[in-house]
């Protein structure tokens, strides 16, 4: 079976002539001989009316103090991808074409029990197969899935977390044994570089799957890392292709495929804050269960770390600002208690001043044996840049070059962290665009294909 799974985003299914256009690609696949299943993502993007953070609105602005269940709004935030998916099929079925809607678990998509960030455990697309059977076009909600819960009668749904879509499509590549993977944006494929920051950014042919997984991972919104994750596992091949230009667009493969040692892109990240914890105060043997106690908490509350530093005598890391308030409250007055050659009592503050809370704190505590204080450092207003290429990190001098090249444009380095795929620097979010601009002049991307 020649199966095309064609994946929508918000914006090629935001407006009816939108719908339309995505429409005649899905018709235009199904005339060439292949049977098209379709993934869509919820109607438009943030602010408008079928968006899924407009969704959410609805719930927050009853009450901001009253945080919504995770059950009851992954229940609220699959109706964007639900309306999606029937106006999708309504549209194909207004061009003549014999369509059918369908739910993530009526796809036969079945996921753990984490709301909000579930992950798909197995595809049994027997409702697709079905569908096919019939000649119709499946048009199934991105973003969802179902689980079965001892204690709820029935399958209770789940959604999979940003960027759910792009995993829901290649999830169903995979189960389906698809010959590609096709996902449509409002950009001709993988660029160098964001083109609302360097308009000129070519369009890469090619890319690996690792290089798309990090350039995801640091902070491109062309494709979610999970999908090429998965995409990569089961070798399915996919396209990153415009809804609304015929460019031929990007294909991901393997490292097999593609050989040869360059610079891939620069990425970015959004607006972050950066923790430092100086772990002078610390005896030696503590120092390990100290910062292991302070990643456990991080995780427990679900923070996103990046620009994570580990040394004898710091921890440093990055968080999303919108998620610094969650930091501040867990963190400043933290008591971590440890043993070993002696009992310590620590106390973790924000800020060379101590707050009300860790004062209180470290005064109550006081009685009970030596308290030493931790000091966070936060330094705000900053964002992560990064290089990202193909067997070419790792050659020497890459590293000092990139050091230097900002050096001479006067962008502060505060903090620098790599991988085997990229290299990474903090540096203050008001030298974001110049920095970008640098790396993709200096390294040469203006001429990349």
């Amino acid at each position: 079976m020649n199966i095309v799974v064609m994946k929508f985003g918000g914006t090629s299914v935001k407006t009816r002539d939108a719908r339309a256009t995505a429409a005649l690609r899905v018709i235009s696949a199904r005339e060439q001989g292949a049977l098209p299943v379709v993934v869509v993502s919820a109607i438009g993007r943030k602010g408008e009316p079928y968006a899924t953070d407009t969704l959410i609105g609805l719930l927050k602005e009853i009450d901001p103090a009253v945080e919504p269940e995770p059950r009851e709004l992954d229940l609220l935030m699959s109706c964007g991808e639900i309306l999606s998916s029937v106006v999708f099929a309504h549209t194909l079925k207004a061009l003549g074409q014999p369509a059918i809607s369908l739910r993530g678990g009526q796809a036969g998509i079945r996921t753990d029990g984490v709301y909000g960030n579930a992950r798909i455990l197995g595809v049994n697309p027997i409702g697709i197969y079905e569908a096919l059977r019939q000649d119709l076009i499946p048009v199934v909600c991105g973003f969802q899935g179902v689980w079965t819960s001892g204690g709820l009668p029935g399958a209770e749904l789940t959604t999979l977390g940003r960027g759910g879509s792009d995993t829901t499509a290649a999830a169903l590549g995979a189960a389906l044994r698809a010959d590609r993977v096709e996902i449509y944006t409002d950009v001709d494929g993988v660029k160098t570089a964001d083109p609302d920051f360097v308009p000129q950014a070519p369009t890469l042919r090619n890319v690996t799957y690792d290089e798309v997984a990090e350039i995801a991972h640091l902070g491109a919104k062309v494709l979610h890392p999970r999908s090429a994750e998965i995409a990569m596992r089961f070798d399915i091949p996919i396209w990153v292709k415009n809804t609304f230009s015929e460019d031929e667009g990007t294909e991901v493969v393997t490292r097999e495929r593609f050989r040869g040692r360059r610079v891939t892109g620069v990425t970015h990240a959004g607006k972050l804050v950066y923790v430092q914890a100086d772990t002078g105060p610390i005896d030696p043997s503590h120092r390990v269960a100290f910062a292991s106690r302070l990643y456990d908490t991080l995780a427990k509350h679900g923070l996103n770390l990046y620009m994570i530093n580990l040394s004898p005598t710091g921890v440093g890391f990055a968080v999303p600002r919108e998620q610094y308030p969650i930091l501040r409250d867990v963190f400043d007055g933290l008591v971590v208690p440890l043993d070993g050659d002696q009992r310590r009592i620590y106390i973790v503050q924000i800020g060379t001043k101590p707050s009300q809370a860790a004062q209180s704190q470290i005064d109550l505590l006081r009685p009970l044996g030596e308290t030493r204080v931790v000091t966070l450092v936060v330094t705000e207003g900053c964002t992560m840049v990064s290089l990202v290429g193909h067997e070419y990190m790792q050659q020497p001098g890459v590293y000092a070059r990139v050091l230097r090249e900002l050096h001479e444009a006067q962008i502060p380095v505060l903090q620098t962290s790599d991988s085997d795929y990229s290299l990474s620097v903090l540096i203050p979010e008001s030298e974001l665009r110049r920095a970008v601009h640098v790396l993709h002049d200096r390294f040469g991307l203006t001429e990349a294909s």
